[in-house]
């Protein structure tokens, strides 16, 4: 029954509760009036218990932000270095102490390692080396984070030295080296090797190779004046 039947109902009753002369009449007619009075009320409390419902579910949902990690920036810089176990690899990083350890990851493979930190200071760092020099041991390997982040991979075999950190640098570094080919000229050899030793030292050492190069060139030109 709708409130306002219901308040038309308790109208009438009051009316006829006034003009009721016998007790029975009146005891019937205020139980009546009772019952209607609560029917009311129950519907006033569904009423405002829907308008707080369909006030709730129009609210916007809460937006949530989404975590991020920032962008990624590559790890170039760092440094190595070796026992007769363990070859040790140095890198810096600000703060890195602070982040959770699950934010530090790194995995080890026989001939490879994989660095990531994530949502360090709003970035995230990555660092992947391929090719190592040599073998090393998964399993004995592993991470040490303090003030920085020290990965240590440990030799598959010991008492090994590691003259390069990767098999790539290994051979960058031979083809800097001048190539004595003893086919050729030489006197080609020299001068290569020379030209690279000039290209590569101080000023001092440029000096000291003009000042040779002009004396055999004096050296030269007095032989053939002679002959």
């Amino acid at each position: 029954m709708a409130s306002e039947e219901l308040q038309k109902d308790l109208e009438e009753v009051k009316v006829l509760l006034e003009k009721a002369t016998t007790k029975r009449v009146r005891d019937a007619l205020t139980a009546e009036k009772s019952k209607i009075e609560t029917e009311i009320k129950n519907k006033m409390q569904q009423k405002s218990q829907k308008k707080a419902e369909l006030l709730d579910n129009e609210k916007p949902a809460a937006v949530v932000a989404p975590i991020t990690t920032g962008y990624m920036v590559k790890i170039s810089n760092y440094g190595w270095d070796q026992s007769d176990k363990f070859v040790k690899i140095y890198i810096t990083l600000t703060g890195v102490h602070q982040v959770p350890t699950e934010n530090v990851q790194v995995h080890f493979t026989e001939r490879s390692f994989d660095l990531l930190v994530k949502n360090l200071n709003g970035k995230s760092y990555s660092m992947i080396v391929n090719n190592l020099l040599k073998p090393i041991s998964v399993e004995g390997s592993s991470k040490e984070v303090k003030t920085d982040t020290v990965l240590m991979c440990r030799k598959k075999v010991e008492n090994t030295r590691w003259d390069y950190l990767t098999q790539v640098e290994k051979e960058c570094k031979e083809k800097e080296k001048p190539s004595y080919d003893t086919e050729t000229d030489p006197s080609e050899g020299l001068m290569n090797v020379l030209k690279k030793i000039y290209e590569d030292g101080d000023d001092n050492m440029k000096q000291t190779i003009n000042k040779a190069w002009v004396e055999s060139r004096e050296k030269q030109a007095k032989g053939d004046m002679e002959f």
